[in-house]
Protein backbone atom coordinates (compact mmCIF):
# COMPACT_ATOMS: atom_id res chain seq x y z
CA UNK A 1 0.00 0.00 0.00
CA UNK A 2 2.84 2.21 0.86
CA UNK A 3 4.29 1.66 -2.63
CA UNK A 4 1.24 2.96 -4.33
CA UNK A 5 0.97 5.65 -2.05
CA UNK A 6 4.57 6.64 -3.15
CA UNK A 7 3.67 6.33 -7.00
CA UNK A 8 1.02 9.05 -6.76
CA UNK A 9 3.11 11.23 -4.60
CA UNK A 10 5.67 11.30 -7.37
CA UNK A 11 3.11 11.51 -10.08
CA UNK A 12 1.58 14.16 -8.56
CA UNK A 13 4.85 16.21 -7.89
CA UNK A 14 5.99 15.16 -11.78
CA UNK A 15 2.76 17.33 -12.33
CA UNK A 16 2.82 20.12 -10.44
CA UNK A 17 6.82 20.53 -11.49
CA UNK A 18 5.67 20.90 -15.20
CA UNK A 19 2.70 22.97 -13.93
CA UNK A 20 5.19 25.56 -12.32
CA UNK A 21 7.83 25.28 -15.19
CA UNK A 22 5.04 26.08 -17.94
CA UNK A 23 3.44 29.06 -15.51
CA UNK A 24 5.75 31.21 -17.12
CA UNK A 25 5.46 31.23 -20.78
CA UNK A 26 1.66 32.42 -20.12
CA UNK A 27 1.35 36.29 -21.17
CA UNK A 28 -2.66 37.61 -21.40
CA UNK A 29 -3.26 38.86 -25.06
CA UNK A 30 -4.65 42.37 -23.46
CA UNK A 31 -2.09 42.53 -20.71
CA UNK A 32 -0.11 46.31 -20.54
CA UNK A 33 3.01 46.33 -21.42
CA UNK A 34 5.88 47.51 -18.39
CA UNK A 35 9.06 47.92 -20.95
CA UNK A 36 6.95 51.25 -22.83
CA UNK A 37 5.79 49.18 -26.06
CA UNK A 38 1.83 49.65 -26.66
CA UNK A 39 -0.17 47.33 -25.64
CA UNK A 40 -2.98 45.74 -27.97
CA UNK A 41 -5.44 47.50 -27.13
CA UNK A 42 -3.46 50.84 -27.83
CA UNK A 43 -2.60 49.29 -31.27
CA UNK A 44 -6.09 48.30 -32.33
CA UNK A 45 -7.34 51.80 -31.47
CA UNK A 46 -5.00 52.81 -33.67
CA UNK A 47 -7.02 51.19 -36.67
CA UNK A 48 -8.88 53.92 -38.52
CA UNK A 49 -12.12 52.61 -40.44
CA UNK A 50 -13.86 54.43 -43.79
CA UNK A 51 -16.60 53.89 -44.60
CA UNK A 52 -17.35 50.90 -47.33
CA UNK A 53 -17.93 51.80 -50.45
CA UNK A 54 -21.78 50.87 -51.11
CA UNK A 55 -24.24 53.04 -53.26
CA UNK A 56 -26.12 55.34 -50.61
CA UNK A 57 -29.57 54.37 -49.39
CA UNK A 58 -28.88 50.93 -50.53
CA UNK A 59 -29.66 47.93 -48.46
CA UNK A 60 -25.50 47.08 -48.74
CA UNK A 61 -25.18 50.62 -47.25
CA UNK A 62 -26.66 49.84 -44.61
CA UNK A 63 -24.95 46.40 -43.81
CA UNK A 64 -21.54 48.49 -44.26
CA UNK A 65 -22.09 51.03 -41.40
CA UNK A 66 -23.38 47.94 -39.00
CA UNK A 67 -20.25 45.92 -40.06
CA UNK A 68 -18.09 48.92 -39.52
CA UNK A 69 -19.67 50.05 -36.20
CA UNK A 70 -19.56 46.79 -34.83
CA UNK A 71 -16.24 46.25 -35.34
CA UNK A 72 -15.43 50.07 -34.22
CA UNK A 73 -17.10 49.18 -30.94
CA UNK A 74 -15.01 45.93 -30.72
CA UNK A 75 -12.29 47.74 -30.99
CA UNK A 76 -12.15 50.98 -29.58
CA UNK A 77 -14.75 50.64 -26.41
CA UNK A 78 -16.75 52.43 -25.37
CA UNK A 79 -12.89 54.96 -26.42
CA UNK A 80 -12.50 56.94 -29.47
CA UNK A 81 -10.11 55.75 -31.27
CA UNK A 82 -6.00 57.00 -31.55
CA UNK A 83 -4.52 59.23 -34.02
CA UNK A 84 -4.33 56.12 -37.01
CA UNK A 85 -1.44 53.74 -37.85
CA UNK A 86 -3.38 52.02 -39.71
CA UNK A 87 -6.42 51.84 -42.42
CA UNK A 88 -8.67 49.19 -42.70
CA UNK A 89 -10.47 48.74 -45.97
CA UNK A 90 -13.25 46.43 -46.65
CA UNK A 91 -15.52 44.73 -49.26
CA UNK A 92 -18.28 42.13 -48.58
CA UNK A 93 -21.03 40.56 -50.90
CA UNK A 94 -24.30 39.08 -49.29
CA UNK A 95 -26.22 35.83 -50.96
CA UNK A 96 -29.20 34.49 -49.50
CA UNK A 97 -30.70 30.76 -50.38
CA UNK A 98 -33.68 29.30 -49.48
CA UNK A 99 -33.44 26.06 -47.61
CA UNK A 100 -36.58 24.41 -47.58
CA UNK A 101 -40.02 25.20 -49.20
CA UNK A 102 -43.44 25.14 -47.73
CA UNK A 103 -45.14 22.67 -50.35
CA UNK A 104 -48.68 24.10 -50.52
CA UNK A 105 -47.91 27.82 -50.73
CA UNK A 106 -44.28 27.27 -52.47
CA UNK A 107 -42.77 29.92 -50.62
CA UNK A 108 -39.88 29.66 -48.58
CA UNK A 109 -39.84 28.41 -44.91
CA UNK A 110 -36.39 28.55 -43.68
CA UNK A 111 -33.58 30.40 -45.68
CA UNK A 112 -29.79 30.74 -45.68
CA UNK A 113 -28.71 34.61 -45.35
CA UNK A 114 -24.70 34.94 -46.13
CA UNK A 115 -21.68 37.68 -45.97
CA UNK A 116 -18.32 37.23 -47.84
CA UNK A 117 -15.91 40.02 -46.82
CA UNK A 118 -12.99 41.12 -47.50
CA UNK A 119 -10.21 43.13 -45.69
CA UNK A 120 -6.71 44.85 -46.67
CA UNK A 121 -4.86 46.27 -43.44
CA UNK A 122 -2.92 49.35 -44.81
CA UNK A 123 -0.12 50.81 -43.33
CA UNK A 124 -0.50 54.51 -43.11
CA UNK A 125 3.08 55.63 -42.79
CA UNK A 126 3.98 53.85 -46.06
CA UNK A 127 0.66 53.16 -47.52
CA UNK A 128 1.68 49.62 -48.23
CA UNK A 129 -0.86 46.46 -47.63
CA UNK A 130 0.40 44.71 -44.46
CA UNK A 131 -2.39 42.12 -44.12
CA UNK A 132 -5.36 41.07 -46.00
CA UNK A 133 -8.12 37.89 -45.63
CA UNK A 134 -11.42 37.07 -45.80
CA UNK A 135 -14.15 35.68 -43.74
CA UNK A 136 -17.79 34.87 -43.86
CA UNK A 137 -20.63 34.50 -42.19
CA UNK A 138 -23.68 31.77 -42.85
CA UNK A 139 -26.53 32.27 -40.37
CA UNK A 140 -30.83 30.77 -41.08
CA UNK A 141 -33.10 32.16 -39.97
CA UNK A 142 -36.92 31.05 -39.94
CA UNK A 143 -39.94 32.47 -41.79
CA UNK A 144 -43.17 32.06 -39.34
CA UNK A 145 -45.97 31.74 -41.80
CA UNK A 146 -45.93 32.13 -45.56
CA UNK A 147 -48.01 35.68 -45.03
CA UNK A 148 -46.53 37.49 -42.53
CA UNK A 149 -44.30 39.60 -44.57
CA UNK A 150 -43.99 42.14 -41.98
CA UNK A 151 -42.36 39.25 -39.63
CA UNK A 152 -40.50 37.74 -42.52
CA UNK A 153 -38.67 41.24 -43.13
CA UNK A 154 -37.81 41.80 -39.01
CA UNK A 155 -36.52 37.83 -39.55
CA UNK A 156 -34.58 38.34 -42.55
CA UNK A 157 -33.23 41.97 -41.12
CA UNK A 158 -31.92 40.20 -37.78
CA UNK A 159 -29.70 37.91 -39.96
CA UNK A 160 -28.54 40.39 -41.20
CA UNK A 161 -27.40 41.47 -38.10
CA UNK A 162 -26.55 38.75 -36.65
CA UNK A 163 -23.71 38.51 -39.91
CA UNK A 164 -22.77 41.64 -39.48
CA UNK A 165 -21.91 41.08 -35.94
CA UNK A 166 -19.78 37.87 -36.59
CA UNK A 167 -18.29 39.76 -39.48
CA UNK A 168 -16.79 42.28 -36.91
CA UNK A 169 -15.77 39.71 -34.62
CA UNK A 170 -13.86 37.46 -37.10
CA UNK A 171 -12.18 40.40 -38.23
CA UNK A 172 -11.04 41.80 -35.01
CA UNK A 173 -9.70 38.37 -33.81
CA UNK A 174 -7.42 38.46 -36.85
CA UNK A 175 -6.22 41.79 -36.49
CA UNK A 176 -5.77 41.09 -32.77
CA UNK A 177 -3.57 38.15 -33.50
CA UNK A 178 -1.74 40.25 -36.25
CA UNK A 179 -1.24 43.04 -33.69
CA UNK A 180 -0.25 40.69 -30.50
CA UNK A 181 2.09 38.02 -32.95
CA UNK A 182 3.19 40.28 -36.16
CA UNK A 183 2.14 37.69 -39.02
Amino acid sequence: MSLARTRFAARLLAVAALAALTAGCFQPMYAEHTDGTPALREKLMGVELPPVDKPNASRDARLGVEIRNALAFKLYGDATGMPPTHRLVMRFSTSRSSLMVDTTTGLPTDENYGIDAQYNLIEIASNKSVMTGTTFSRVSYEIPGSYQRFARARAFRDAEDRACQEIATNIQTRLASFFYAGS
